[in-house]
């Protein structure tokens, strides 16, 4: 995976989800998405690869963020930005 590509877990509805993307697209980054809820044999890739059940799941290249929480705790720390440049 390119390194600083971004990949995201969600569902149409959940707000976590609409908020990691509302900031993802603030930082002018495009990403790619699989929708557990239009693909629902995908999560259990998801929880295979996070160990967690919840959406989203965001991953900046091989490093697994975590939730919305997490890439926003990023971002206020001033750490997102430098995670993706390429």
């Amino acid at each position: 995976m390119n390194e600083n590509k971004v990949m995201m877990y969600g569902t149409n509805a959940c707000p976590f989800c609409v908020a990691a993307r509302s900031l993802l697209q603030s930082k002018g980054v495009d990403w790619d998405e699989v929708l557990i809820d239009v693909h629902p044999e995908r999560r259990a890739e998801m929880i295979a690869k996070t160990q967690r059940h919840t959406v989203p799941q965001i991953f900046i290249g091989d490093h697994h963020v975590g939730g919305f929480d997490d890439l926003q705790a990023l971002d206020q720390a001033g750490r997102l930005d430098a995670l993706l440049q390429p």
